[in-house]
């Protein structure tokens, strides 16, 4: 299970940088005006980022102490 969610999240992830790739290069061949959106989607990524950190330390420390006799140590 642990595995399956670990593919759905990077598979997201690199969903979301191709997307804001496209979007960078659609912009700077004047291809689409989006000035204001690389900005939005670069702090919409800051925000998601700063939140992963946040979960995953909630994890590493609290709820992986608490339940040492279900995983196994690798």
């Amino acid at each position: 299970m642990e595995n399956s969610v670990k593919k759905i999240a990077s598979y997201i992830l690199i969903f979301v940088v191709i997307v804001s790739t496209l979007i960078a290069i659609f912009s700077v061949w004047g291809l689409i005006d989006l000035e204001d959106v690389m900005w939005k989607i670069m702090q919409t990524l800051f925000i998601v980022f700063v939140a992963a950190v946040v979960v995953l330390f909630i994890y590493s420390i609290l709820l992986r102490n608490t339940g040492k006799g279900n995983f196994h140590d690798s």
